[in-house]
């Protein structure tokens, strides 16, 4: 059952012990096989909120020099010996206590008397090499992960990468060939005189060796009938969480509901069951808080968000506010709604973050609030113009990052105990780089950089709520924003509550006072957003127009440099029917002429170029570009070219519905690297995501059958079919023994290469490539952090096994495409590093 964590517990340490004092259920009937003893070996790898990382484990693995180490072995660092192994072994309740639990590892052998199957459930580790095939980790401790692995008769080798302290590690054998894990599931409440149509998920753990069809999950409401949702293909020896349907069309009574979910497969007999669970679903009266379930966008998936409803005073309804409130880490999304009390006059919406921890409120983090904004206006018939956020600790980084990229959306912000930045508040490991390619990494994730777009807030008010002795985001956080905003705002307040920590409530009134704090929805309610037309001038800035595009009349389509910030001030005077405004770093952009009156021409007016009688456009939408320094008038944009709709960099692929298409055409190893990766990077997004991403052979991959859907590519034009499909016309060449860009071409056999693409049978969607020249520039990728909020990967990124060793210096090119797809120098520049001197021209 899907576990709800109090919103005062804050402390992680405190979360940490609480889950994985849980036991695994129905997986203690089965075998079970406790990792208690191994080597380890302590502070190995060193990375941060940044690309750039070194590890010197991961880079004998990627080498193939790799082999598992003995108690006394010295580990090699380079020019000079490392560090030395050590034994170490579990304590009476299973955790590891010696080295390797500080960011290092611990290698345990498992010796099997025959080639078998088993689950995984490793508890606190960040990512585990079983006999070098790499699966996800369960680093905050949930304790909920079941993986299949293959143990082969004789050694295996478990290599757990540890980062957090602890470790605790079991082997349960399959009870059926393919069964339900219900320790991580997303389902709905119920509401008391409602009917029930909505979406669940659940884990289906597929231990088999071959592609699992005909798989039907069958959800039955003790109060209504049967649904039966088809399950889509489970790839072997693997674990999704999939989708079913609850419905039921008689009204729910009080009490709650049991709900029995059957795993069925489809035989000639018809239907059998495979495994079945039984649960309990809440029901919850209209005037109390509840879960509500929806299918994302972004991947399909099924996610949740709460709602603390509005109770009007009677007579007194009109359509309410909506307060959208971020949650901390390690908050359930339900507790952050239970925090406040019922309004009278606003719906409090609680968005997940996609997890307790989730993103940071970042990349897909930031997407999941967004998301939730338009299902619940939509849902919820909020007014449009008393729309509001806020948040509380990792929530408050997150009004601080949301209220930023999207400052036309809200009346009004106030985070609380809001840490501003990574660089702000923990470090990101490279605040001053110092080569090129060290500058395109950091503007890749220039999306995090809070304060480069803060004239942004001056249109919203802003209320900044914090504890005077908070120990865990410390107040300097929010004074370095009051001083910041005191340059330019005039429509903030701040409240620094003396002596109260990070988690505080002063009042005996229903809620808590740090995120329900009266003073601040009073100041919310003295805020609305103006229509459209309303506004005269608009001052915005964005570094990546992929990310936030828009605001209110204006919209930036494209820069001149990559992903620095970009930025119009400009003003409407509708009477003379004229647009006046400058730009920096902009080259193309659009005005919505609707605020103007209807049919005469209008003159435009932009860093003091002046363009006169344009013809009001039955588009409502004037676009401008600019070619040598000057500004013209121009079509629409081509959808075939960069844009709001995909504008990169890497990590942008990883939305619109993907899917991930490994390669079967190359060679063994080749094949079973590709199957192997995207399986772990579906791991890993469920885990850190709660998502759902289809896995297929390229063999069985048809475009058509994923229509403007994104697609992630395992392999290179070699071994992966699907390549000549969607990137034949590509720039960017990845094949055995070579990586070409441009005119450009790099050799050698172990490269790897992380690169973003439009796909050229769409004007919505973009591929991905996750490849390599060879095996080992395949494996070099296998830990590229792309799922960790605040790291970023140009368009296009060439590692050497040297960036495992030396960091920047092993990565030999990374750059943008500019806005019509070219690489012309310097926006995409290829450079040579230590070991590829020899980069040639192809005539």
């Amino acid at each position: 059952m899907t576990r709800h964590i109090s919103s005062l517990t804050y402390f992680i340490f405190s979360l940490f012990v609480a889950i994985t004092a849980l036991s695994v259920g129905a997986f203690e009937e089965a075998e079970t096989i406790h990792l208690t003893q191994g080597v380890g070996i302590d502070r190995v790898e060193r990375s941060g909120r940044t690309a750039l990382r070194t590890d010197p484990v991961e880079y004998q693995i990627v080498t193939g020099s790799w082999s598992a180490p003995k108690e006394g072995d010295v580990l090699i660092t380079g020019a000079t010996d490392g560090p030395t192994w050590q034994k170490t072994e579990a304590d009476d309740d299973g955790w590891f206590q010696g080295p390797g639990r500080r960011r290092g590892y611990i290698s345990i052998n498992v010796t099997s008397d025959r080639d078998r199957m088993m689950l995984l459930n490793g508890v606190g580790h960040s990512m585990v090499y079983v006999n070098q095939v790499p699966h996800m980790g369960d680093v905050y401790a949930y304790g909920y992960s079941f993986l299949p692995v293959r143990l082969n008769k004789g050694d295996n080798e478990f290599l757990f990468q540890c980062s957090r302290g602890r470790l605790k590690a079991s082997l349960v054998e399959p009870v059926v060939p393919a069964q339900l894990n219900d320790r991580d599931m997303t389902l709905p409440d119920l509401v008391v005189g409602e009917a029930v149509d909505a979406w669940g998920a659940i884990i289906v753990i597929q231990p088999m060796r071959k592609q699992m069809r005909g798989l039907f999950i069958r959800a039955s409401l003790e109060q209504g009938g049967s649904t039966l949702t088809p399950v889509s293909p489970i790839q072997p020896m693997s674990a999704a969480k999939v989708p079913f349907r609850i419905m039921s069309d008689a009204p729910i009574t009080t009490g709650k509901q049991k709900l029995n979910i059957e795993l069925l497969i489809e035989s000639d007999n018809g239907l059998s069951r495979r495994d079945s669970t039984e649960l309990t679903l809440d029901v919850r009266e209209p005037t109390q808080s509840s879960k509500r379930t929806f299918i994302s966008e972004i991947d399909g998936s099924v996610q949740y968000y709460a709602v603390q409803p509005a109770n009007p005073l009677p007579g007194h309804w009109r359509n309410p506010a909506l307060v959208l409130s971020l949650h901390g880490a390690s908050v359930e999304a339900i507790n952050q709604a239970n925090a406040y009390s019922n309004k009278t006059w606003a719906h409090i919406v609680a968005p997940t973050n996609r997890r307790p921890f989730g993103f940071d409120w970042e990349d897909w983090g930031r997407m999941d609030a967004l998301e939730v904004l338009g299902v619940a206006k939509q849902k919820l018939h909020t007014d449009p113009s008393r729309i509001y956020l806020t948040g509380h600790s990792m929530g408050g980084h997150g009004t601080w990052q949301v209220g930023v990229h999207y400052a036309d959306q809200f009346a009004a912000i106030a985070p609380s105990a809001g840490w501003i930045s990574f660089t702000s508040y923990i470090g990101r490991g490279n605040d001053s780089p110092k080569s090129e390619i060290e500058q395109l990494l950091q503007r890749s994730a220039n999306a995090s950089d809070t304060l480069a777009m803060k004239h942004n807030y001056a249109q919203q008010g802003i209320y900044i709520l914090h504890g005077g002795a908070d120990d865990n985001v410390p107040a300097t956080q929010a004074q370095t924003m009051v001083e910041e905003l005191s340059e330019f705002h005039h429509d903030f307040v701040y409240h620094e509550e003396p002596g109260k920590g990070h988690w505080w409530d002063i009042s005996d009134e229903p809620g808590a006072d740090c995120v329900d704090w009266p003073p601040m929805f009073d100041f919310f309610a003295r805020h609305a957003l103006p229509a459209i037309d309303q506004i005269r001038r608009v001052s915005f800035t964005t570094v990546n127009p992929g990310v936030s595009a828009r605001n209110h009349w204006a919209a930036i389509y494209s820069q001149e440099q990559m992903l620095k910030p970009s930025s119009i001030d400009s003003q409407v005077d509708p009477y003379k029917r004229r647009f006046v405004g400058e730009t920096q770093n902009v080259s193309r952009l659009s005005l919505d002429v609707s605020v103007l009156p209807l049919s005469e021409p209008l003159m435009i007016a932009l860093d003091q170029q002046e363009i006169t009688d344009i013809q009001w456009p039955w588009s409502k939408v004037v676009n401008l570009e600019k070619h040598n320094g000057q500004w013209a008038v121009v079509d629409p944009f081509s959808k075939a070219e960069k844009g709001p709709h995909r504008y990169g960099p890497f990590k942008q692929a990883f939305r619109n519905q993907m899917v991930f298409v490994y390669g079967t055409h190359g060679s063994a190893d080749e094949n079973t690297w590709a199957f192997n990766k995207a399986r772990f990077d579906a791991e890993q997004f469920w885990y850190r995501g709660n998502a759902s991403v289809p896995i297929v052979g390229d063999f069985e991959f048809d475009p058509a059958d994923y229509p403007d859907r994104n697609v992630i590519l395992y392999g290179n034009a070699t071994s992966n079919m699907a390549w000549r499909k969607l990137l034949k016309e590509c720039p960017v060449q990845v094949k055995r023994g070579s990586v070409t860009i441009g005119s450009k071409e790099i050799q050698g056999s172990d490269l790897a290469c992380l690169f973003i693409y439009p796909r050229a049978d769409s004007d919505l969607a973009s591929v991905a490539v996750v490849s390599g020249s060879g095996v080992g520039g395949m494996k070099l990728t296998d830990r590229c952090p792309y799922f960790v909020s605040g790291v970023g990967y140009p368009d296009v990124t060439v590692l050497t096994p040297d960036y495992l060793i030396d960091g920047a210096e092993g990565i030999a090119a990374a750059g943008f495409f500019d806005a019509s797809l070219s690489i012309p120098p310097p926006i995409m520049s290829v450079y040579g590093c230590l070991s590829r001197p020899h980069l040639t021209e192809i005539p």
